[in-house]
């Protein structure tokens, strides 16, 4: 069996060190979008050295290492196509605001091996401190098509109940036709992001946009509209990829705020707005 869920679970943790600059979290904030207009000061917090601020989600990508999902197909126990794989949700939990420099530890385990029936799903844990102590911790949910049914624990389910009444706000942001290009250079260098001959093999017209560029989109139009901008409010945020993203269409990012969480939902407008990100949960200040 290419997953041997017991193998995976006793290979233990991995741990290794990551470090990252301005320019890092520069290139990260420009590959989700940030900077248009590129003189709005709003935007300057995201785009220039001396007043940065570090949106959470960039620590899905510091140290420009191995993606969460690729890493977790190293692990014992893992021997699968990538081309079956499919990132299938995201949990980040900050313990401290994220500086625009640091030098950290990541240590990372299989946490959960669950069977689906037609697919398996791992959860990569990833947890990173710095000589301050702990940074953050984020769960990777990796599901692999076609290697469930083994009769393994199926796992909690990541539905929620949907949000009740309408939306306190809905934004629009486009998805420019090179933003996988740019993206990619963060560190995922998955060819279904950019190849479209590896694209249809994985069973997709053309290469989609990364389900973490998505992610951090719509975190910026959560902090933008209901947070001031204040990256430092935002204390954790999960979500489940629904669906994909096509470079060149634009996300419909609809919010229902609480004092101390937001619900989102993310659907592609030009496609009658299927869903791309569900049951998403940003817990602020």
């Amino acid at each position: 069996m290419p997953v041997d869920a017991a193998k995976a679970l006793a290979a233990g943790s991995r741990a290794g060190g990551l470090s990252w600059r301005r320019k890092d979290v520069q290139l990260y904030h420009l590959g989700i979008g940030a900077g248009v207009p590129a003189t709005d000061p709003d935007e300057l917090r995201y785009t220039l050295e001396s007043r940065l601020h570090v949106l959470p989600s960039f620590a899905t990508v510091a140290g420009g290492g191995k993606p969460g999902v690729t890493f977790g197909l190293s692990v014992p126990g893992v021997d699968v196509d990538l081309a079956r794989v499919l990132h299938g949700g995201q949990s980040l939990v900050i313990h401290r605001p994220l500086p625009p420099t640091g030098t950290a530890t990541a240590t990372r385990r299989i946490v959960a091996v669950y069977d689906k029936g037609e697919a398996a799903v791992l959860v990569l844990r990833t947890d990173v401190t710095d000589a301050a102590g702990p940074l953050w911790t984020d769960d990777a949910r990796i599901f692999v098509r076609g290697e469930g049914g083994w009769g393994g624990d199926r796992g909690p389910s990541a539905r929620l109940e949907p949000p009740a009444g309408d939306p306190d706000r809905t934004v629009e942001r486009p998805v420019r036709e090179d933003q996988a290009l740019l993206y990619r250079l963060c560190g995922d260098f998955n060819p279904l992001h950019a190849d479209p001959e590896f694209a249809q093999r994985a069973g997709f017209e053309r290469p989609v946009l990364h389900g973490l560029c998505t992610y951090g989109m719509t975190l910026k139009a959560v902090v933008d509209t209901l947070l001031g901008g204040d990256v430092t409010r935002v204390r954790s945020y999960t979500t489940r990829f629904a669906g994909v993203v096509y470079p060149g269409e634009t996300l419909r990012i609809r919010m229902w705020h609480a004092p101390e969480s937001t619900r989102v939902a993310v659907g592609a407008v030009e496609r009658g707005d299927a869903p791309v990100l569900a049951d998403t949960i940003v817990e602020h200040t």
